[in-house]
């Protein structure tokens, strides 16, 4: 377990966490507004769990964590640290099945990550990309104190982003 709140627990991802990985990447708002991984079997799954999270852990310390909801310990969604070669700090991702959406769990879980990034990583500023018509995503960010800093297009994506930052 990396950290929690009142009602998640944030872990590390696993090979076995594959079948969720796999529901909420081709949820249709994912492949909408963060993309299509192309993760669409159970060798998919674990192979992106083994190139992204897990590699990132290795690398930085940190990735994109597990949200189990507590009440039942069930996957909601995912809430992490991410480090891109093309942005000079770490920027905030989450993702959460329909389901579990408009419930608080993302900005109670981006919360506990940022405090997280901020405790155990020294970090003093965070970044956030989202998609400018993902409204849900943009107040979320707006309720953990980022604000917008520009647009944002990077050379390998053919799609512009709305680029978020805060001070830690």
């Amino acid at each position: 377990m990396i950290t929690e709140t009142p009602r998640t627990l944030l872990r590390l991802l696993a090979e076995d966490d594959a079948p969720f990985v796999i529901e909420l990447l081709n949820d249709p708002d994912f492949l909408k507004f963060i993309g299509d991984k192309g993760v669409r079997t159970m060798d998919d799954a674990k192979a992106y769990v083994r190139n992204g999270p897990m590699a990132s852990y290795a690398t930085y310390g940190f990735g994109l964590f597990l949200v189990v909801r507590k009440a039942d310990r069930i996957p909601i969604g995912f809430c992490g640290l991410l480090q891109r070669e093309y942005l000079p700090v770490p920027d905030i991702g989450y993702a959460f099945l329909p389901a579990h959406r408009g419930a608080g769990f993302a900005v109670e879980s981006g919360a506990a990550v940022l405090e997280y990034g901020r405790r155990t990583h020294g970090l003093s500023r965070v970044m956030a990309m989202t998609h400018p018509d993902n409204i849900g995503s943009i107040r979320v960010l707006e309720r953990l104190g980022l604000s917008f800093d520009r647009r944002f297009r990077h050379e390998t994506d053919p799609h512009e982003v709305l680029l978020f930052e805060r001070e830690l």
